[in-house]
């Protein structure tokens, strides 16, 4: 499959769709995801508090596939936000993951009631300056705490990565991103055991396309300038969710799947000015 790349406000090339490894361990987990790179994923979406960097890392040196064809994520957990646990974690995390550097690199959580995501950006800043991570991003970051990073450092995130499914669209943050140059990516794009998949809507758009309910969904994402990263454990599904790009939706059709938003569509209510991240 030949996934499109995009280009970051950095000059850096992410690909249009990625692999998502939250909840995928150990000896098994390290085959799901070798199973995925062999079917065409290059973005791998880890993170030091899903406890599975070892195993990523170890099912790309297993895949034979150069290091440089991978666009590597991972991300900084909220119990090192201040600057020096900040950048001693990313180096561990590396050796973790036995890489020499990441592609991307994301605070996983602002938590602002700790106030200390700034100390975490500025980490991420000289990390990147010490040729640790190529590109620098956010997840779950709400419009002032873009601004004050910004403001702290005149440096612009390249991603922020947040919950997007037809549940919980997220226009208004899409926008507030693109108006500050950041690409969104989307976690949990399908929802997790979201019954937007049995939506009458995405039933019928998937019967008039010949796909499935999760394709549609992910060409929807696509279709809006967002990067989905969909986890899959099934191989089958893993293989289906790659084959996006050889249709679009119409406008009218993006616009439909657009207003099923719920006012309560957080998966688990996740606001990002009040969730206290798990450590």
């Amino acid at each position: 499959m030949n996934i499109p790349n995009l280009v970051l406000n950095d000059g850096n090339y992410i690909p249009a769709l990625g692999f998502g490894t939250y909840k995928i361990r150990g000896d098994y987990g390290m085959q799901q995801i070798l199973s995925a790179i062999h079917d065409g994923y290059r973005a791998l979406d880890t993170s030091t508090n899903y406890d599975n960097e070892g195993i990523v890392g170890e099912a790309i040196r297993r895949s034979g596939i150069p290091r440089a064809e991978f666009f590597i994520t991972s991300k900084l957990p909220g119990k090192y936000h201040h600057y020096e646990d900040a950048l001693l974690s990313i180096q561990e995390s590396i050796r973790r993951m036995g890489l020499d550097y990441f592609d991307l690199f994301l605070i996983h959580w602002p938590l602002p009631k700790r106030g200390l995501y700034h100390e975490a950006w500025q980490a991420l800043v000289t990390a990147q300056k010490m040729g640790l991570i190529r590109s620098i991003g956010v997840s779950n970051f709400e419009p002032e705490h873009l601004d004050k990073i910004i403001a702290d450092t005149n440096v612009v995130p390249a991603v922020n990565q947040i919950e997007i499914h037809p549940y919980w669209t997220q226009e208004r943050m899409l926008l507030e991103n693109k108006k500050r140059g950041i690409l969104t990516e989307a976690w949990s794009p399908l929802g997790r055991a979201s019954a937007s998949l049995k939506e009458p809507l995405i039933q019928d758009l998937a019967n008039k396309y010949n796909k499935n309910a999760g394709q549609i969904i992910l060409r929807w994402h696509y279709e809006r300038g967002i990067i989905p990263i969909p986890k899959a454990s099934s191989l089958i599904h893993q293989r289906l969710n790659l084959d996006i790009f050889d249709f679009a939706l119409m406008p009218n059709e993006i616009l439909a799947i657009t207003a099923l938003n719920k006012t309560d569509g957080r998966i688990n209510n996740q606001d990002p000015n009040e969730y206290e991240e798990f450590e």
